[in-house]
């Protein structure tokens, strides 16, 4: 569903821009190693709720979605790249979009900002597959999960320009 704003010039109103879901998050202590630098796997946690406050803001609470399509979305493959540490008690904004969907299978892809640095800290990816519940064999992305998570379609340069970070990100 579109989200909606009001002109300026008078009543009418205009659809407000495209934008991939973000959340914000602050390195924890728990996120940290040592050093006090976030620990590389913390950034499956920060993806993680990132993916699911997505996939909530599309209208598919995870607690609905598998039920409701009878099916599951399990990861196939993972990957993440770092390019600027995030310590204890930075706040970061984490970034989610959809970068591609196949026949049964979407990817979905992350960036992670240092906010106070405004650069790219952590970008990744999952492939998930989707898969029929009671099998766990493969099956096509069911339309009405194409349909909701379409608004959150963008490829990494659409995606990163929006984020207008303060150094290139490649």
């Amino acid at each position: 569903m579109p989200q909606w704003r009001r002109a300026r010039a008078g009543p009418t109103f205009q659809p407000m821009p495209r934008a991939p879901f973000a959340i914000e998050e602050y390195v924890r202590w728990s996120d940290v190693d040592h050093a006090g630098i976030i620990f590389y796997g913390s950034y499956v946690r920060f993806f993680e709720i990132a993916e699911t406050e997505l996939f909530r803001a599309a209208g598919l609470p995870y607690g609905e979605l598998f039920e409701h399509l009878g099916l599951w979305l399990p990861r196939a493959h993972f990957d993440c790249d770092f390019t600027y540490p995030a310590r204890l008690d930075d706040r970061l904004r984490v970034v989610a979009y959809v970068s591609r969907f196949g026949r049964s299978s979407l990817t979905l892809a992350f960036d992670v900002v240092h906010l106070g640095a405004n650069r790219l800290a952590a970008s990744g990816h999952e492939v998930l597959v989707c898969t029929d519940r009671g099998s766990l064999a493969p099956k096509p992305i069911p339309d009405t999960l194409r349909r909701a998570l379409e608004p959150f379609v963008f490829s990494e340069t659409e995606a990163r320009t929006v984020l207008e970070l303060a150094e290139p990100t490649t």
